[in-house]
C-alpha cells in the first residue's frame, strides 16, 4: 500500500463482504420459497426476501466500488484522497440508509418500485453519499496526474451517480414510471456500470501482468465507446413492452446484440494482457477472479443477454426463468466477480500481508462460479419449458410451476454451493493464521509486501 489513504477502501470492503453474505443467505432462503411456497409465508412474504436480495446485491456492489475507487485512484493519481473524513462520512450514510432500508422491509414499508423500493429519505441519504463521493474523488483526481482508468472510472461513477435522481421521479402513468425506472436499471447495469468494471479490470490486469500502460489504455477506450455505443440504445430493448412506439422493437434488438462486443472485448483484453505480461505476480487468486470475471461476464451478460433480446423470441420468453438466468449470470460475472477480485487483489495490502489462504480463495471461486453456471443451465432449462407450456401453449401459470419443481430444487442445490463459496471466500479473505502474518517492516510500509 503506497498511500495512507487508501486504508478508507478496507472500510468499505468489510461492509461490502457483510452485505454479500447476507445477500447470497436471502438468496438461497428466496431459493428454498421456491421449492416450498409455503415457507415463512406470514412470518417473512416472499416480495420481502426478493426485496433483501436484490437490495443487499445493488447496494454490496456499490460499496465495492467506492471502495476501489478509493483504494485506486490515489495510486493513479499519485497522490492521497482528497478527504478521508468525508469517505468514511460517506460510507456511515450509506450504512445507515441500509439498515433504514431493511427495518423498513421489514414492517412493510417500502415503494414498491423493483430494486428502486426504499423509502424516499434512504433514496436521499443514497444522493448525498453519491454528491459526497464525487467532489472527494473529483479533487483528487483534478489535483494529481490523470490516466485513462481514473477517467473511465469517473466517467461511469459521475454518471451512474447522476442517473439516481430518475429514482426520484414516479409518475402516474405506468409507461413513463417504467421508462424512467430503466433509465436507472438499465443505463446502470448496462452502460455506466460496464465502464466502472473496464476500469477496474484494466487497473488489475496492469498490476497483475505488468504489460505497459499504453496498451492497456488502448484497450480501455475502445471497449468504454462499444459499451456506450451499444448500452444506451440497447435499452430499447425494454421499451417496446412499456407502451413507447414500435420501432423501439428493432431499436432495441438491434442495439441490443451490439451489446455482446464490449463484454467480448473486455475478455479478451483480459486474456491478451495475460498472454503479454512480463509480471509473474504472487496473487494467483486475484488474477484468477479478474479472468474468471471477464469470461463470465460474457457468457452471462453477452450470449445469455442475446438469447432473448430480439424481439421476435422475447414476446415469448420476457419475464420467464431465462430471464433470471441471464440476469443471476451475467450480474455474477461483470459486477461480483470483479468485486471480488479487486477485494482478493487489495486487502492483503490493506492488511500489510502477502497475498493468503489462495488455495481456499480459488476454490471459492470454482465453487462459486461452478454452482452459478448450473443454477444457469437449470433455469435456462426451466424457462424453456416454461415459455413453451405459458406461452405457447397457454397452460394456466401455477400448473406451469408445479411442472418445474424439479428444476427449482436443483437450482436451490446450485444456490447452496454458491453460499459456501461466498462464506469460503469470505474467511479466506479476513481470517489469518499467524504464520501467515508478516511483521513490519521496509517492505511493509511501501507495499511491496504483497506483491506489488
Amino acid at each position: 500500500m503506497k498511500y495512507q489513504s487508501q486504508k478508507v477502501a478496507q472500510a468499505y470492503f468489510i461492509c461490502a463482504m457483510a452485505l454479500f453474505a447476507i445477500q447470497v443467505l436471502g438468496g438461497l432462503l428466496a431459493g428454498w420459497v421456491y421449492v416450498s411456497p409455503n415457507f415463512l409465508s406470514e412470518l417473512l412474504p416472499f416480495n420481502i426476501i426478493r426485496m433483501l436480495h436484490t437490495n443487499a446485491l445493488i447496494v454490496w456492489l456499490l460499496l465495492g466500488f467506492f471502495g476501489a475507487a478509493y483504494f485506486l485512484i490515489p495510486e493513479e493519481s499519485e497522490r492521497e484522497i482528497y478527504s478521508v473524513k468525508l469517505a468514511y462520512l460517506q460510507l456511515a450514510i450509506l450504512m445507515v440508509g441500509t439498515l433504514g432500508a431493511v427495518g423498513s422491509y421489514l414492517v412493510g414499508i417500502h415503494g414498491g418500485r423493483e430494486f428502486l423500493e426504499q423509502p424516499l429519505w434512504v433514496k436521499f441519504g443514497i444522493l448525498v453519499a453519491a454528491l459526497i463521493f464525487l467532489f472527494n474523488v473529483s479533487m483528487t483526481v483534478l489535483a494529481g496526474k490523470k490516466t485513462a482508468i481514473t477517467n473511465v472510472l469517473l466517467m461511469g461513477l459521475w454518471l451512474l451517480s447522476l442517473l439516481w435522481v430518475f429514482a426520484f421521479i414516479n409518475p402516474e402513468n405506468l409507461s413513463l414510471d417504467k421508462m424512467y425506472w430503466w433509465f436507472v436499471v438499465h443505463l446502470w447495469v448496462e452502460a455506466t456500470w460496464e465502464l466502472v468494471m473496464a476500469a477496474i479490470l484494466a487497473f488489475l490486469l496492469l498490476k497483475l501482468t505488468g504489460v505497459d500502460r499504453e496498451v492497456v489504455e488502448k484497450w480501455l477506450y475502445v471497449i468504454v465507446a462499444t459499451a456506450l455505443f451499444s448500452g444506451i440504445l440497447g435499452t430499447g430493448h425494454h421499451f417496446y413492452w412499456i407502451g413507447l412506439p414500435g420501432y423501439w422493437q428493432w431499436v432495441g434488438s438491434i442495439f441490443s446484440t451490439f451489446e455482446v462486443i464490449p463484454f467480448f472485448l473486455m475478455m479478451s483484453f483480459a486474456f491478451v494482457m495475460v498472454w503479454k505480461g512480463r509480471k509473474n505476480h504472487p496473487n494467483k487468486a486475484a488474477l484468477l477472479w479478474s479472468l474468471g470475471s471477464s469470461t463470465v461476464a460474457f457468457f452471462g451478460a453477452g450470449v445469455w443477454g442475446f438469447l432473448h433480446t430480439l424481439h421476435g423470441v422475447n414476446f415469448y420468453s420476457h419475464g420467464t426463468q431465462i430471464t433470471a438466468a441471464h440476469g443471476h449470470l451475467s450480474f455474477y460475472g461483470a459486477y461480483v466477480a470483479l468485486n471480488l477480485a479487486i477485494f482478493t487483489y487489495a486487502m492483503p495490502m490493506l492488511r500489510g500481508r502477502a497475498p493468503y489462504n489462495q488455495v481456499l480463495n480459488m476454490a471459492s471461486f470454482w465453487l462459486m462460479t461452478g454452482g452459478m453456471a448450473f443454477m444457469t443451465f437449470v433455469l435456462t432449462f426451466a424457462g424453456t419449458i416454461q415459455t413453451h407450456m405459458q406461452r405457447v401453449i397457454g397452460d394456466y401459470y401455477m400448473d406451469v410451476q408445479d411442472s418445474l419443481s424439479i428444476f427449482y430444487l436443483m437450482r436451490f442445490g446450485a444456490g447452496a454451493a454458491v453460499v459456501i463459496g461466498a462464506l469460503l471466500f469470505i474467511y479466506a479473505l479476513l481470517v489469518v493464521r499467524r504464520d501467515e502474518v508478516i511483521a513490519p517492516g521496509p517492505a511493509h510500509k511501501t507495499g511491496t509486501v504483497a506483491g506489488e
